[in-house]
């Protein structure tokens, strides 16, 4: 059985720290079995989340696709003044538009949270509030998340880590959440 993992996460910078701590996570998830689905940077670029407008963008419609099927996900995001950005909020708030499904919002998938940014205090701060979404949108955080400290950690474009910890910790969150997804489709 295939499961299907959604990452969504960076920065409106394409390639940037976050989204390729993203690719890392979501590699884990690869390894356990899921198929994929990356949403980041650009993708993110969404007008602010009304939920007066019926229309959509078609970059939202996609999105709220991705999620609709998603078995699991996995959310990164770079720590800005000590929270989420607002970029991966705003595409967090369209998963309103999932309230009437069957499953409802994120409920009843794992989902695992990872924070990158210049510092300690904003990076465990914006996991805590990756977290708490997660809980309001009735997914279930995985055991395992990661406040990376962009400022000791470096990614480069070719998948690697400068810390093989960060690294091995990123593919266990996305193992962790591939695992969980394929437990409960076997329910």
């Amino acid at each position: 059985m295939t499961v299907t993992v959604v990452g969504i996460g960076g920065s409106i910078r394409p390639d940037s720290q976050s989204e390729r701590a993203l690719r890392i996570a979501l590699s884990g998830a690869r390894e356990a079995g899921a198929r994929t689905i990356e949403i980041t940077g650009p993708d993110l670029v969404l007008p602010f989340y009304d939920p007066s407008q019926r229309e959509r963008p078609e970059n939202a419609v996609r999105l709220v696709e991705a999620l609709r099927e998603a078995d699991g996900v996995v959310l990164v995001s770079p720590g800005y003044h000590g929270t989420v950005s607002g970029l991966v909020k705003n595409a967090l708030d369209y998963i309103e538009d999932l309230r009437g499904d069957v499953r409802p919002y994120l409920d009843g998938r794992a989902v695992g949270c990872v924070a990158a940014a210049q510092g300690w205090q904003a990076s465990v701060n914006t996991l805590s509030a990756l977290r708490s979404v997660t809980h309001a949108l009735r997914g279930w955080p995985t055991p395992l998340g990661a406040a990376v400290n962009s400022g000791e950690v470096d990614f480069d474009a070719s998948g690697g880590c400068s810390d093989d910890r960060i690294a091995a910790t990123l593919r266990v969150i996305g193992v962790q959440v591939a695992e969980f997804a394929v437990s409960r489709a076997t329910v």
